[in-house]
């Protein structure tokens, strides 16, 4: 048997096709790389050391860690649970820099080392996933307060010394008939200080962190609140919550389930059940298949185009060779006296085309029964092969 070789019977998209089609996906791309890095180099500096006594960054607190080392109080930072539980005594103001990062059993272990301790606690704006548990008589309004400064409007000593401050923010509310209540806006105070049941110790809320940044500090009564709420007792103990604490891991027997709040588990049955009717109901509009005629003549050549380009975009090489063989099968069949019904089984097709050729059988079997073939250029000398094949049986 004698092979031709014939042009390529595929079509592929050339480059400037693919550059063509991609090129509005490539710019989209292009354009939200460009923009998060401009967003993560504009706000890059933006919350840098964020009420760190280290800081000199704007929203650093160093400048009030400076001024209370000139008054003879000692400031220390601390990361850990541990070290923050070890720090709270009658000498030591503990300053919880972010509440709301707390587990709640790391807010429990803290509230039962400072309860008692006799010192003073420091909560700077806890939210109400914090405040219910390290000031159980506190609670957090919903709403917050649109107003920055405020003037005091109660009898605490500190308060009265500084005068107006920028405390606006989270509102608080409690029963305490002792509490001090600061700096209100709309009737409900931003500043709460809470004497301990026994002891000299107090725990102060505080609505809002502003008082404490680097470039607010010498704006109102800002730097007269902060020294007098922090400089109560000789040492400062600064609790910057984190992460990589260990304290934070540790969730006990608490599954994946059971760290969900109740509302996502809810909202994902409802879209569950969203999902459902809305693929019944997009079944129902499809209805049974119905035959109709084209209203037009479709060239056959577009057609084979049109499947080629559908196999090629799904890399369905196997399911190409499959039709090549097949439809070779079915032309050959009748030129070398084969009934249709056996075109497709070896041990009849086979035989009558190496007699007709005057030929091997053998060497016929792979290609019009063997594997599909590996990639695109062995599919295409495989279409090759089949039509020289195809027209060597038909010239003899």
């Amino acid at each position: 048997m004698t092979e031709a070789t014939l042009p390529s019977t595929s079509v592929s998209p050339t480059a400037r096709q693919v550059w063509t089609r991609g090129r509005g996906i490539l710019l989209a791309a292009v354009l939200l790389l460009a923009a998060a890095i401009a967003i993560a180099v504009v706000r890059s500096d933006a919350r840098h050391g964020r009420l760190d006594p280290r800081s000199a960054d704007p929203y650093g607190s160093r400048a009030v860690a400076e001024l209370l080392a000139d008054r003879g109080v000692s400031t220390r930072v601390v990361t850990t649970l541990d070290e923050a539980r070890a720090a709270a005594d009658a000498d030591t103001t503990l300053l919880i820099a972010a509440p709301d990062l707390l587990t709640e059993r790391q807010q429990r272990l803290l509230h039962a080392a400072t309860a008692n301790s006799g010192g003073r606690t420091v909560l700077v704006s806890p939210g109400s996933p914090s405040v219910g548990t390290l000031a159980p008589q506190v609670s957090a309004d919903p709403a917050v307060s649109f107003d920055s400064t405020l003037s005091p409007d109660c009898a605490l000593p500190a308060a009265g010394r500084a005068g107006s401050a920028d405390t606006g923010g989270v509102r608080y509310t409690t029963p305490a008939p002792d509490a001090d209540r600061c700096y209100p806006s709309d009737g409900l105070p931003t500043l709460l200080r809470i004497p301990a049941a026994s002891g000299n110790g107090d725990t102060v809320v505080l609505g809002a962190p502003d008082i404490f940044y680097n470039d607010r500090l010498d704006e109102q009564g800002n730097a007269s609140l902060a020294l007098q709420l922090l400089g109560s007792r000789s040492h400062l103990v600064w609790y910057l919550p984190s992460l990589s604490d260990d304290s934070a891991t540790d969730t006990g027997d608490q599954g994946f389930f059971d760290l969900l709040p109740s509302g996502w588990l809810w909202g994902t049955l409802q879209l569950f059940i969203a999902a459902a009717l809305a693929a019944l109901w997009r079944a129902r509009r499809l209805g049974p298949l119905v035959l109709e005629r084209l209203p037009v003549a479709i060239r056959a050549s577009e057609t084979v185009e049109g499947r080629a380009r559908l196999y090629r975009k799904a890399d369905a090489r196997d399911r190409a060779a499959a039709a090549l063989r097949s439809t070779t099968r079915t032309r050959l069949a009748p030129l070398v006296g084969v009934p249709p019904a056996q075109a497709h089984a070896p041990e009849a097709l086979l035989p009558a085309l190496s007699a007709h050729l005057q030929g091997d059988g053998q060497t016929l079997h792979p290609l019009l029964f063997g594997p599909p073939p590996h990639d695109d250029a062995a599919l295409v000398s495989l279409a090759d092969q089949l039509d020289a094949l195809e027209r060597e049986v038909r010239r003899s």
